[in-house]
């Protein structure tokens, strides 16, 4: 049953449902997202110098933004499991602002887009970071998590400003 309303993950009762993608065409895809976590600074030294106890935390992030990205299909009920060739994080510590800008690149091959696994990456790389500083200050905040950009499929999509 389609959708009337303009969302496509639900019929027209309004009732949840998975979109079917097997009449697209495979393309690559491609999506990039970001997200920030606001710390102190006394923990983005122990951060950048690599001092805190449990570990190396962009690391940890990294590989947390990455595992995460391959288990979207899971975690959020009406995605589908794509093929992703590509997922990649950066950071970025931005002192002036007391806080770490995470960049999340998903790539794949397949029917529908990558968007939730660059989202998803973000997301999760921000939690890891949160969870490794957390015994420090319960004062951190994630922040401002948005697509900035996706291409393939049926529309392109780039985040003005």
């Amino acid at each position: 049953m389609e959708h009337t309303d303009g969302f496509s993950h639900t019929d027209k009762r309004g009732k949840a449902r998975m979109v079917d993608v097997s009449q697209k065409d495979a393309s690559i895809r491609t999506a990039r997202a970001r997200g920030f976590i606001r710390l102190n600074p006394p923990i983005i030294e122990k951060i950048t110098t690599n001092q805190l106890k449990k570990g190396d935390v962009l690391s940890v992030a990294r590989v947390a933004a990455i595992s995460a990205a391959k288990k979207t299909w899971e975690l959020i009920p009406l995605c589908h499991q794509v093929r992703l060739t590509f997922v990649g994080i950066e950071f970025r510590i931005l002192n002036e602002k007391n806080s770490i800008e995470a960049i999340a690149t998903a790539k794949g091959a397949d029917r529908t887009g990558v968007e939730m696994e660059a989202l998803t990456a973000v997301s999760i790389s921000l939690l890891a970071i949160y969870d490794m500083c957390k015994a420090m200050s319960k004062e951190l905040r994630i922040e401002g998590i948005e697509l900035l950009e996706k291409s393939g499929g049926r529309s392109d999509y780039k985040k003005s400003g």
